[in-house]
């Protein structure tokens, strides 16, 4: 593992945070061509000597500043100039010249003072950017692609995925998508509707988008008397789109949608209906009665979550609506990637390395121009190993990992909420503040202090405001009690939000109090507590830090939740008279995790998951890693960790039976109609799956069943999308549906089952440095039929009709090689001497 020195670590990865207070003005000149005249500024520096050196060029002298007011809203929001001196101009006050008006200071003040309330200017387009480049890049290969397809089939409805992490712009992208197409009809269907708000404000704010018409349940149009020479967007849950009434027929007042021809419908925050088990984790913590709220998770809903991810089936399979084509978004569509769902002319990319390496790039080449990427904080992950008499209270699993849920866990309500190992919780709020005792020695001894998160003076200003993910509802309310107490004098000076519970509210209702307490977030402090609420969807620039306090079982859950405090912050045009400069209040923000072996288990588990088709996982998280440092505190020295110590780490802190789970895994396989029919068509590759051990206790003809039924299934949805289904067709179609899936779940178990052999097949042989596919094919053909129960030939054909996925295969070979040859190291065997290769299954990597 390598290991820099801690001072060049240290000081590169913790930039200072800047100062910066932003200020609106306003000055008169006593003359005749100014009279009656203030010209309305704004700037982040002293307002005396901006407007002196404004007016030193002219040799004027005879002015005077009328008002100089802070710039800083109470819902954290900054008032530009820009948004003072068009509210005036709706107000009716003459715009003369540039930033001139015609008013007086008081005018001035109370527009200020309305726009800092946070009264927004309505009934204008004031946003005319164009796209970035990466935007145009998605846009354009969208349009071919679609195109593409069309020019095969006219009638085929092609579908696009947009891997594209939060800031990307998608809503802003996704319209100028349809604008190119030239689509007037364009359905927007998210698994979350509290993302409505950005929708709305992209197509009503942006001069692109003139004319366009915006409609959704919560609008109160009737879209069935809206302009039909104007473009529409209709906004809505899948849920609500989905629901039927008892009689199981479409509702009465979403008839109208689905007689509509829809020129695009695109799926917003895609994974979090599919994956439901990513989102449910989120909102783990809540009341129950709160999650069923959060979740909306109606039945038709649970069956669209199963076709799309057992399944894969395609939506137009159970949609009760028709369109053109099918427009996918998402910040973590691992799944998705990681099945095959989307081949990759179907996909756009753009993750955070695309980002901060676009970030990067931009300074380089044009260091004088307007960075588009320039206001995107860089990540850092600091890791902190506790203290032994910790994680001695709250261990967990084979290599007794600090256990985040039973250290934090609570019981009671509200006031009565307390830790179950409050003395424990009270000396780790200690450590984090750098005044824990006997550590505190310790340092003395050494000469060293690592950077805690509220001692060292370079991370406090990222702490001023921060977010805490707890547990549950009883351990936010719990903390919210514990650092009230008398002897948390330092915690005082930090407001203290609970948002979690019902009587925080549900979704978006949660926001405001937290706007409140952080108000402009210059003279405040605060820490939002909260375990599911607010870590999706939603923006608070004054976040820089969050500190995860509970377990975390995916990449997707981890990620979802930390960058919300990469949010922008800054301020544009800060003195008024450049709009290419940019003041960055947070150019960088931190995610501190306290259960170490977890937290680089999520990151190298990000890294592969954001390049699938990456053969070496290292150069995978290499290029995470470059952009999102890691630093360690393993008891004594911080340290910052590379790719090679990451996935170390992480496998070092696997347990064998975790490894085998990844064998367990159904992206293993490939269950859909298409492969089952490559292995129908090819009377080999039948006799092939009929030889894997329990094939036969399926049934005969299972393959054939299981097409027969989808199809049935397939022609009665299709009828129900005309009209109603007869109760006995509906019967059919419930029965039939139940069949074929339960069939299909059987044949994917049969192979992921067979697939289990392979780990027993490499304890087995002792060839490290050829792929694995040489070694079953050419090294120890016997041996891989005595283990498996299929021959070479089979398991080939069987692989080459895509029945097993070889890129997850890779990842899994790696894993368990990484794992077994770290376990031994740790007993002080080198597990093969000499070793310079390492084979995967299909692919071989050099070995450091």
């Amino acid at each position: 593992m390598k290991v820099f020195p801690m001072s060049k670590a240290i000081e590169e990865i913790l930039a200072s945070k800047p100062e910066i207070r932003p200020r609106i003005y306003a000055y008169s000149i006593n003359d005749t061509a100014h009279s009656g005249l203030l010209k309305v500024g704004q700037t982040t520096r002293d307002v005396k000597q901006r407007v002196a050196e404004q007016l030193k060029t002219a040799n004027i002298q005879n002015y005077k500043i009328e008002l100089d007011e802070s710039a800083e809203g109470t819902n954290g929001s900054i008032v530009t100039d820009h948004k003072v001196r068009a509210a005036l101009i709706m107000k009716g006050f003459e715009n003369t010249d540039l930033e001139w008006m015609r008013c007086t200071a008081k005018d001035v003040r109370a527009t200020l003072l309305s726009l800092r309330a946070g009264q927004e200017i309505t009934g204008t387009r004031d946003l005319d950017f164009p796209m970035r480049s990466e935007q145009r890049a998605a846009v354009d290969k969208t349009h071919t692609y679609y195109h593409s397809i069309w020019k095969e089939d006219m009638h085929a409805v092609p579908r696009f995925l947009w891997n594209a992490k939060m800031r990307f712009g998608k809503t802003f992208t996704a319209y100028q998508l349809a604008k190119k197409l030239g689509a007037k009809r364009v359905l927007v269907v998210t698994f979350k509707p509290a993302v409505e708000d950005a929708w709305q404000t992209d197509l009503e704010s942006h001069v692109d988008f003139e004319g366009w018409q915006y409609i959704s349940r919560s609008s109160g149009s009737d879209p069935t008397k809206i302009s039909a020479s104007k473009p529409l967007v209709y906004f809505g849950s899948f849920q609500d789109l989905l629901g039927r009434d008892d009689a199981g027929n479409i509702k009465v007042k979403n008839e109208w949608l689905h007689k509509v021809k829809w020129d695009l419908v695109v799926f917003d925050e895609y994974h979090f209906g599919a994956w439901r088990e990513s989102a449910k984790e989120l909102f783990e913590g809540e009341e129950e009665t709160v999650v069923k709220k959060e979740l909306k998770y109606s039945k038709d809903l649970e069956d669209v979550n199963e076709d799309l991810e057992v399944l894969s089936e395609k939506e137009s399979e159970f949609l009760p609506i028709t369109t053109k084509a099918y427009l996918y978004l998402s910040g973590t569509p691992f799944k998705a990637l990681a099945t095959g769902e989307f081949i990759e002319e179907q996909i756009f990319n753009w993750t955070y390395t695309d980002e901060q390496r676009a970030k990067e790039e931009f300074a380089k080449k044009s260091p004088d121009k307007w960075n588009p990427y320039g206001a995107l904080p860089q990540m850092r992950l600091l890791t902190y190993q506790m203290p032994d008499e910790l994680v001695a209270i709250a261990s967990a699993g084979e290599f007794d990992e600090f256990d985040l849920n039973a250290f934090f866990e609570a019981s009671g309500l509200e006031a009565k909420a307390q830790f179950k190992h409050k003395t424990d919780v009270q000396k780790w709020l200690d450590i984090i503040r750098g005044g824990y005792a006997p550590k505190a020695l310790e340092h003395l001894k050494t000469g060293t202090r690592p950077p805690f998160p509220y001692s060292d003076v370079r991370l406090l200003p990222y702490l001023q405001h921060s977010f805490w993910f707890l547990p549950d509802v009883a351990a936010c309310h719990a903390m919210a009690n514990l650092l009230a107490e008398k002897q948390n004098v330092f915690w005082h000076d930090y407001k203290r939000i609970v948002a979690a519970g019902a009587s925080a509210g549900i979704g978006l209702d949660a926001l405001p109090p937290v706007r409140k307490a952080i108000g402009s977030g210059f003279d405040t402090k605060s820490i939002t507590l909260s375990c599911g609420k607010l870590t999706t969807g939603v923006t608070v620039p004054q976040w820089s830090s969050i500190l995860m306090l509970r377990n975390l079982k995916s990449p997707e859950s981890y990620f979802q939740s930390a960058f919300r405090v990469q949010s922008p912050w800054s301020i544009k045009n800060p003195n008024g008279d450049a709009p290419n400069e940019e003041e960055i209040l947070k150019p960088v923000c931190f995610v501190f995790d306290f259960a170490p072996t977890r937290a680089l288990r999520q990151i190298s588990e990000y890294g592969i998951g954001l390049s699938p088709g990456e053969p070496n996982p290292e150069n995978a998280v290499k290029e995470l890693v470059s952009f999102l440092p890691v630093l360690a505190y393993d008891g004594a020295n911080m340290t910052q960790i590379d790719a090679g110590g990451i996935l170390d780490i992480a496998m070092a802190g696997t347990s064998a039976t975790l490894l085998a789970r990844k064998w367990e895994s159904a992206i293993l396989v490939n269950v859909d109609n298409d492969t089952l029919r490559r292995i129908l068509d090819n009377p080999e590759a039948l006799a092939a799956v009929e030889r894997i051990e329990g094939w036969r206790s399926l049934g005969d003809n299972i393959i054939e069943t299981i097409i027969n039924k989808s199809n049935v299934v397939k022609d009665l949805k299709d009828k129900a999308k005309e009209k109603s289904l007869s109760t006995k067709e509906k019967k059919q179609l419930t029965d039939e549906e139940k069949e074929y899936k339960s069939k299909r779940k059987m044949v994917q178990e049969k192979l992921i089952k067979f697939a289990t052999r392979i780990p027993a097949f490499m304890y087995l042989t002792d060839f490290r440095e050829n792929t694995l596919q040489d070694v079953i094919t050419k090294l120890e053909p016997d041996l891989f039929l005595t283990v498996t129960g299929l021959t070479v030939k089979d398991f080939h054909l069987l692989v080459r009709l895509k029945v097993f996925n070889t890129e997850h295969m890779n990842q899994a070979v790696f894993a368990f090689r990484r794992y077994e040859d770290s376990s031994l190291r740790y007993t002080g065997i080198d597990s093969h001497e000499g070793l310079t290769r390492i084979g995967g299954y299909d692919t071989v990597i050099a070995k450091e």
